[in-house]
């Protein structure tokens, strides 16, 4: 357990790993999909989530740049794991009342 939360664990990976769970994003997709991390923060988590070998980082060398990212097989394997607790956040918040805020993410 203590591994798999030190992976995945914190505030913004699980939620980034979700969205790429998705497909392949640019920075400024995920950006505007997470309007409340600073841009700061999700450069940084990205860098871990590449660094743990769960993230791929595609720079395609344009100017101006495009990079992409997608999970690797490894942040793949890790899909069911965030279906899992995607739902349970669902059924959480019927069960409490918590209101939604946006399609996958829970206020």
């Amino acid at each position: 357990m203590e591994l798999a939360v030190d992976v995945i664990g914190g505030k913004w990976r699980p939620v980034i790993l979700a969205h790429l769970k998705e497909g392949v994003h640019r920075y400024g997709e995920l950006r505007r999909r997470m309007p409340g991390v600073s841009e700061k923060m999700l450069t940084q988590r990205l860098r871990e989530l590449e660094a743990d070998g769960l993230v791929a980082r595609d720079d395609h060398g344009t100017s101006p740049p495009h990079v992409e990212y997608r999970l690797t097989e490894e942040g793949l394997s890790l899909a069911p794991v965030l279906q899992a607790l995607y739902d349970w956040g669902v059924t959480r918040a019927a069960r409490t009342g918590a209101v939604v805020r946006e399609a996958g993410s829970l206020a």
